[in-house]
């Protein structure tokens, strides 16, 4: 499948770095500190912003602590977390202002794990304390893609969760869902589905890019 298009906005974890088993262990250390199920929490959390899966299990007194301590686990255990196949290359050919990442973890922690992956941090990184609601609402795309002064209808979103897809679509761009944390049929509203981003290529083309899926 071909996409003509302006810019990239990619999702971080899950998508450009696998940070699954660092995500698991921290869930699972946090719901077993707050007697709270950790099988329940890892089932809803991927893809939403914390404090927005916190909310879930926590009362409102509790929950800025919550968040807090969730952020200084996932902060501890950066190592081994890595680029997922292809994110480097993908990077290093796109233009540093036709690229985006909208993710639902802090600037911080973001950072961080973008750093212990190799990957670059773009110049504009929208994450959880930007936006008014996570994903599924499109405000983190939408945000993104005014940063790079590009419609959100010329732009491809690239997801690996189906909240994430929801929000992509309901910004109106287009989407791409990999298959690195989600069986392809629950990705099935995206326009697209790959293994990873090693089916994809992007090309420099008249007025922009040209995005392949293989």
């Amino acid at each position: 499948m071909r996409f003509d298009l302006e810019a990239v906005l990619f999702d971080i974890d899950g998508t450009l770095v696998d940070s699954t088993p660092a995500v698991e262990r921290t869930w699972r250390t946090w719901a077993s500190r707050r007697d709270v199920d950790a099988a329940e929490v890892l089932r809803v959390c991927h893809g939403r912003r914390t404090q927005d899966t916190v909310a879930l299990f926590v009362p409102p007194e509790q929950r800025a602590e919550a968040v807090l301590e969730l952020e200084r686990l996932e902060l501890e255990d950066l190592d081994d977390v890595v680029a997922l196949p292809a994110a480097g290359s993908l990077l290093a050919r796109l233009p540093a202002d036709r690229w985006a990442a909208v993710t639902s973890g802090s600037q911080r922690l973001m950072r961080a794990r973008l750093a212990a992956a190799g990957l670059p941090v773009p110049r504009v990184l929208i994450a959880a304390e930007d936006v008014t609601a996570g994903k599924p609402d499109p405000d983190g795309y939408l945000k993104a893609a005014a940063a790079l002064g590009v419609d959100p209808r010329r732009c491809l979103v690239v997801e690996d969760a189906p909240v994430g897809v929801r929000a992509g679509k309901a910004a109106g761009a287009r989407t791409l869902a990999v298959t690195t944390s989600h069986d392809a049929a629950e990705l099935g509203e995206a326009d697209a589905i790959a293994p990873d981003l090693a089916s994809v290529t992007v090309a420099p083309a008249q007025g922009g890019l040209v995005a392949t899926v293989r």
